[in-house]
């Protein structure tokens, strides 16, 4: 079972109407807070260089292992490859091909 509701006296209140949006004549809305900041006062880039110097170095040195090993074995690959194209194209390259 449910209690009932406790009876107030009288008949309930009729809305009371605000007006359309932004009437100057209708109640003030409570209960709605808003905060802001003035523009001159933002700096939407403080300390980002500061926080760059002292913090970038770490997090570049944290992915080293990740990233070096793959640009070591491109490079390696790179160099074999350039040094093989110019024997190819080089007289003893050439002498070695007709053999």
């Amino acid at each position: 079972m449910r209690p009932t509701r406790v009876v107030f006296s009288g008949p309930p209140e009729p809305k009371h109407y605000m007006g359309w949006w932004g009437h100057l004549g209708s109640q003030g809305q409570k209960g709605i807070v808003t905060y802001s900041i003035s523009p001159f006062r933002q700096r939407p880039f403080a300390g980002a260089l500061n926080g760059y110097i002292f913090n970038g170095y770490k997090r570049i040195m944290k992915h080293v292992p990740y990233w070096i090993v793959p640009v070591a074995i491109a490079y390696g690959v790179m160099e074999w490859g350039d040094a093989k194209y110019h024997y190819y194209q080089s007289k003893a390259g050439h002498a070695h091909a007709e053999e």
